[in-house]
């Protein structure tokens, strides 16, 4: 049973990277590429990891394996957003779908701040943006 499992969670995880791999090469712009690699491939490597565990079933090899997935959890979407904040400095185009670039003219470049606003402070909402957080 434990070998069946592993290899259900295996394919998913492949299918997972393959789909990963494709929003690479098909999303029309950096951001979205980036989207598609920090979402499906993480969830595609835990699910190899978890199968992997599940192989093995011995403690050492899955707490090795459970120490990879918390980094995987952890890192992902702060190396994403660190990738994506380097991005936006550079200044790639944006895909012409997109619908708002909220940080345009606003960014201070010099300090990497939103301008106009003090350190640890919380900038005002738009009234569309408070509009989507409340929905």
């Amino acid at each position: 049973m434990a070998d069946l499992i592993s290899l259900i969670l295996m394919i998913i995880g492949a299918v997972f990277m393959l789909l990963a791999a494709i929003g690479v090469v098909r999303m029309p712009d950096l951001y979205l590429r980036m989207s598609a690699t920090s979402k499906a491939a993480t969830l595609g490597v835990i699910c190899v990891m978890l199968a992997a565990a599940l192989h093995f079933n011995d403690f050492a090899i899955t707490a090795r394996i459970v120490a990879i997935i918390v980094f995987l959890i952890l890192t992902a979407p702060v190396a994403a957003h660190k990738i994506a904040r380097a991005a936006y400095l550079a200044g790639p185009d944006l895909w012409p779908g997109t619908c708002r670039d909220e940080l345009q003219g606003r960014y201070d470049h010099e300090n990497h701040e939103l301008a106009g606003a003090e350190p640890g402070a919380q900038q005002e909402m738009t009234p569309s943006a408070q509009s989507a957080r409340d929905v």
